[in-house]
């Protein structure tokens, strides 16, 4: 049996009108291919819908058990129209994820590209910033979704965990300091970094550890990413703090050694954010849950590197 929405809207336009005629004419067709069509119906059901009469057509019993479910159907029409539209969208669909730069670097490369290749018509914009500019932007609603360092305070938005992102110490290979497995960051800091430039908020964050401490870190050198961080440590002009999906990966190019850190400062997480996820539009909620999901598979990527 098969129903066609456009003869529940005719039942419906003839229900509401009263008339045949006006029926027809409310859903611009001829009022002989409206009488047809209304016929197939009674025929497919075996029933009467309408009496008819000098004044125009009343509803038999059978006729207002239809014009309930009709219009229960033709609702529901609507609701999947609206519910698929997004989708329908998505040649046009553009998102911007803010990101602090681990993230970007070695996060997001690992997860984007199925995603991408599942929704061929999505274009994603990374937009990498500091933690606490991308708090901001959020909070202000400039940004919808962001990746962030749990170090900042973003308690007046939603976060959900997306991954382990602790981090480590790096040393030339004939650094005093390679002798330990494993070292807090007070036992680092009488000796001379190489760090991030200072706007930078993983560099501030470790700084504001050391002042607690009671030290200032010295730098010899300040840059603007790991790569050239991880060059400068391997050539011996001083140690370095950096995430360790980062070192795993530069150590394949640059010979520095990597030496875990204690305590809690140090094992880091990034947050997904939002202002509120259930209010995001419908593109970037199903983002958001694809990027958690991926939480399992970048914890075993991070238990690869601890081995």
């Amino acid at each position: 049996m098969r129903l066609d929405f456009f003869d529940l809207t005719l039942f419906l336009n003839i229900v509401e009108t009263g008339s045949l005629t006006k029926g027809a004419e409310r859903s611009a067709i001829s009022l002989q291919a409206a009488s047809e069509r209304i016929k197939k119906l009674e025929q497919q059901f075996s029933v009467s819908l309408f009496t008819r009469h000098a004044t125009g057509v009343k509803l038999t019993l059978a006729g207002q058990m239809f014009n309930q479910h009709a219009q229960t159907l033709i609702q529901q029409h609507q609701q999947l129209d609206q519910a698929m539209l997004p989708f329908s969208q998505r040649q046009n669909s553009r998102m911007t994820l803010w990101c602090n730069s681990s993230a970007q670097s070695e996060y997001l490369p690992l997860v984007l590209p199925a995603y991408l290749m599942e929704n061929p018509h999505l274009q994603i914009e990374l937009q990498e910033a500091e933690t606490n500019d991308i708090i901001q932007a959020l909070s202000k609603g400039i940004a919808q979704l962001g990746l962030i360092s749990n170090f900042f305070n973003a308690q007046t938005l939603q976060t959900l965990e997306f991954a382990d992102d602790p981090l480590v110490l790096i040393c030339p290979r004939q650094h005093p300091l390679t002798h330990h497995p494993e070292l807090s960051l007070v036992d680092t800091l009488e000796h001379a970094f190489v760090g991030l430039m200072q706007y930078h908020s993983l560099q501030q964050s470790i700084e504001a550890q050391a002042k607690l401490l009671g030290y200032s870190i010295q730098y010899r050198l300040r840059l603007p990413n790991f790569g050239a961080i991880a060059q400068v440590v391997a050539n011996g002009v001083g140690i370095a703090i950096i995430p360790k999906r980062a070192a795993k990966r530069l150590q394949q190019l640059y010979a520095f050694q990597q030496i875990q850190l204690k305590g809690a400062w140090a094992n880091r997480k990034l947050l997904l954010a939002a202002q509120n996820f259930d209010t995001l539009t419908l593109d970037y909620q199903h983002f958001s849950q694809y990027l958690i999901q991926q939480r399992p598979q970048l914890d075993t990527l991070t238990n690869t590197i601890n081995d």
